[in-house]
């Protein structure tokens, strides 16, 4: 049997027990696609990320991302844990101030930025693909029922539309804080109506009601297409609904084309997380980054079979 170390971490949070749980396997051990896959399902974290070497020697590592259901083209939180890590237990050098990595994904290349302050890693963020603005959902009904929430909790004035920067959400703005904590995932209307398309198989849903006087939105995902029923924290959704925010709605902090956004989400789950967006537009959308911090909560080991 081989033992294959791995590092647990909390992502998008400072306190333990918060934010979003990650599997963080470190060796670069040959893993087979098949493997990875199943020591993913065997964990059931929302992702388990594998750092291997990467294919362009320029780059500092490559990332496998896998759900328990699925392997992911990108994600936030695996990125962003994975640089905490690396940084974290000097895996790659990290010297005070800013550094800047090259992550290859299946998107392609990912530059990370990690802050180090006194030694220790103080944020890490990333840059995501430029947001691609999909189809409009016109069905409010069909989306409310979704949630188990009435036509009225969805506000008339902002649009139900998918946006992606790598992955596909399809977001649906919630008019009130209440109504959010009422949601009840109707996976039975999902299966119907929902899993088929690439566009709406993900649901993404905020309000600009917050728990937290410093948060923008507050949000929830579903995405039981990946095997998570909901999600504490959701990078790679994080990046779009920045987007989409700017694009249609006015409560972004706006500094010279410069937007930043802080998404609350989690709260529902008792595993609240903080996760802070920058989007840079003029005419053209120009960067999508997000970030956040992550606090490491041990470490484990599997014992795979070499046969």
């Amino acid at each position: 049997m081989k033992p294959l170390t791995y590092t647990l971490v909390d992502v998008f949070t400072n306190q333990p027990f918060s934010g979003n749980q990650l599997a963080v396997f470190q060796d670069d051990t040959g893993l087979t696609t098949e493997m990875m896959q199943k020591i993913a399902r065997e964990l059931n974290l929302s992702e388990t990320v594998f750092v291997q070497s990467p294919s362009n020697p320029a780059n500092d590592k490559k990332l496998r991302i896998f759900t328990p259901d699925v392997e992911l083209p990108m994600a936030g939180h695996p990125t962003l844990g994975a640089g905490y890590v690396m940084a974290h237990k000097g895996l790659l050098e990290a010297s005070e101030g800013k550094n800047e990595w090259i992550f290859e994904e299946g998107v392609g290349d990912i530059p990370v930025t990690v802050y180090m302050e006194n030694g220790c890693v103080l944020n890490v963020e990333m840059n995501q693909p430029m947001p691609l603005f999909g189809e409009y959902f016109e069905d409010r009904t069909l989306a409310a029922e979704l949630l188990s929430l009435s036509p009225e909790d969805l506000p008339d004035e902002l649009p139900i539309r998918t946006v992606s920067t790598a992955v596909p959400f399809l977001f649906i703005p919630v008019r009130s804080l209440d109504a959010m904590k009422r949601i009840s995932f109707r996976t039975d209307i999902w299966e119907k109506y929902f899993r088929q398309s690439p566009s709406t198989k993900h649901i993404f849903t905020f309000t600009a009601e917050t728990e937290m006087k410093d948060s923008t939105v507050h949000s929830r995902m579903f995405a039981p297409a990946m095997g998570i029923p909901e999600d504490p924290a959701t990078g790679a959704a994080s990046g779009p609904l920045g987007a989409y925010i700017v694009e249609h709605t006015d409560i972004a902090q706006n500094q010279q084309g410069v937007y930043r956004i802080r998404s609350e989400q989690g709260f529902e789950m008792e595993r609240p997380s903080i996760i802070d967006i920058t989007i840079r537009k003029e005419r053209e959308y120009e960067e999508v980054k997000i970030g956040g911090r992550s606090v490491i909560m041990g470490s484990g080991e599997l014992l795979i079979s070499q046969k």
